[in-house]
């Protein structure tokens, strides 16, 4: 690993005025693999995002120097509507539409590429079956064949085994650890802490606020676990946004 890619200073999100990341700050650097843990509602999702810049900040910056074109995003499976009428390979294809441009064309070369990415994935032979007749795992496979096509310098993926058989996932992860050892930054919403333990050298866990960040042997402790719970028990939904002193409002009653 190199310098720092992103920094994040005192950030805080939020979601109409409601406070979903309380003042973070911390570093990913260049080529690392980094794991965002944290009990459901603490922000990880919310996090992801605002790196890509699709949420503005409440408080706080993110910097880097990267453009939107460098980022590959794998969002949850349930934000996908797989009823749309595309195939296999289409779907994969859509990768290369960052290179081409809005208006260039996909020729045959991007389509060779795509069935290369399906081949790399298990997938090689399903390039004209309709999406919706995939199970959770082969399509998991077709996202990860569209990143390859992406070849993005960072990649970010949310909740990417979830739901998915266990053959797949170890697929998966496998080729996790070769975009980590090909110098790509990786960072992955996971909620298997196993899974973070024995893939994710890095981890930042939060809880809406950050509890820890740093080598993951030093960050999944039973303290900081016990932390975790404790403030996820303490999330009020109906909280304002943070005040300038950096505690969360309050509503008017």
């Amino acid at each position: 690993m190199s310098e720092a890619l992103i920094r994040i200073d005192n950030l805080t999100l939020a979601y109409d005025r409601h406070p979903a990341v309380h003042h973070l700050s911390g570093h990913l650097q260049e080529g690392s693999l980094t794991a965002i843990a944290g009990p459901n509602g603490a922000g990880k999702s919310t996090l992801l995002k605002a790196l890509m810049g699709e949420i503005r900040p409440a408080e706080g910056a993110i910097h880097h120097r990267l453009t939107r074109h460098d980022f590959g995003y794998l969002p949850q499976a349930a934000e996908i509507n797989r009823r749309f009428p595309i195939t296999v390979l289409d779907t994969v294809v859509l990768g290369a539409w960052r290179r081409v441009g809005a208006f260039g064309s996909i020729g045959k070369a991007e389509r060779m590429k795509a069935g290369e990415a399906l081949a790399t994935v298990g997938l090689e032979g399903f390039e004209r079956r309709a999406i919706g007749s995939l199970s959770a795992g082969q399509f998991q496979r077709v996202l990860f064949a569209r990143l390859l096509l992406q070849d993005a310098r960072v990649i970010l993926l949310d909740e990417p085994f979830t739901a998915i058989d266990a053959r797949t996932t170890r697929d998966l992860i496998d080729l996790v650890a070769q975009w980590h050892g090909a110098g790509r930054t990786v960072i992955a919403v996971l909620h298997d802490l196993d899974q973070v333990r024995q893939h994710f050298p890095q981890t930042l866990l939060i809880a809406r606020e950050l509890i820890g960040w740093g080598p993951t042997e030093e960050v999944l402790t039973p303290a900081n676990l016990l932390s975790m719970r404790t403030m996820a028990e303490r999330f009020d939904e109906d909280a304002d946004v943070c005040r300038p002193d950096g505690h969360p409002g309050r509503r008017a009653a």
